[in-house]
């Protein structure tokens, strides 16, 4: 396997990167054979809070958001549903790891197994080890709504374990492992995964990280570590801000609260598909810039 390891303290253009992974996708088009790690001496900015959109469509996988590199620093590349590379892959994330005085970065991959990424708790069923937000059923994947956001009107492939909750665990923000982040080690199965051959990024995951680096809103020296556009539905699809997150939540929330109010405490199929209309319709809101709310506050 080649190592290209990048180690500076100066800011690594986005284009350099993006050329070298090219180059390895002609090099290597089925698995990956070589990774480049980049390093620097200032550490990643605390994971922001926000939401998941509904899946998009059955059989794409989420892939959380993360802070990643580039010309002005570190930028944030939003959470997003992408379609995996074949049947029977999981996504294990990248993620920033300290050592030696530096931050590392540990791209993600595609593989049978979910790996090691450091202990970092990126939500939505990436606790910190493994996956619990689904898993393959032959050729069909199938969603744990306990932990993942899937309208069940478009995604039928669904079950509910909600014994993957741990309610008792404090969310650590950390975006980092190491001392002062996340302090966690590979368990020995973890050790044994990171043999097995893995798949590099998809062509869509590619384009959507270089679409995130080009966005001052995505930033950290602009946003100051809350991204105009936390997550999007799909690559180039809805985008969805963390302020959007907060009202689309609570608005969802009360229509809930008045549906089990009005029905013995269970929402009928019914309303059910009116809580998904207004998903939607604040989703189509956030997508073209404007608050969910926005006009009830004029």
């Amino acid at each position: 396997m080649l190592h290209l390891i990048i180690k500076t303290k100066k800011l690594i253009p986005v284009a350099l990167i993006a050329a070298i992974l090219s180059l390895m996708v002609c090099l290597t088009p089925t698995a990956v054979q070589a990774q480049v790690f980049i390093s620097v001496r200032i550490g990643p900015p605390a994971l922001p809070v926000y939401v998941q959109p509904a899946c998009p469509t059955p059989g794409y996988l989420w892939t959380p958001g993360y802070w990643a590199y580039g010309p002005m620093g570190y930028y944030w590349v939003p959470g997003v549903w992408v379609a995996p590379p074949m049947v029977g892959v999981l996504w294990t994330p990248g993620y920033w790891g300290f050592a030696g005085g530096i931050y590392a970065w540990h791209g993600g991959y595609w593989g049978p197994h979910v790996g090691f990424y450091g202990g970092v708790n990126y939500g939505f069923g990436y606790g910190g080890f493994g996956f619990v937000g689904g898993g393959w059923a032959g050729g069909t994947f199938r969603y744990n709504t306990a932990v993942t956001n899937v309208n069940t009107t478009v995604v039928r492939n669904v079950y509910l374990d909600r014994t993957v909750i741990n309610n008792t665990t404090i969310v650590n923000r950390a975006s980092f492992n190491g001392p002062g982040g996340v302090m966690a080690q590979p368990s020995p199965q973890e050790r044994a995964w990171a043999n097995e051959r893995h798949f590099q990024p998809t062509s869509n995951q590619l384009a959507h990280q270089q679409n995130a680096a080009q966005d001052r809103g995505q930033w950290a020296s602009s946003n100051h570590g809350h991204p105009s556009v936390a997550s999007m539905d799909t690559v180039n699809g809805r985008r969805f801000s963390p302020e959007a997150r907060m009202a689309e939540q609570q608005r969802v929330n009360q229509q809930v609260h008045s549906d089990r109010q009005a029905n013995g405490g269970h929402p009928t199929h019914t309303e059910h598909q009116q809580i998904n209309r207004e998903q939607n319709h604040a989703s189509k809101k956030i997508s073209e810039g404007r608050h969910p709310n926005k006009e009830e506050r004029h």
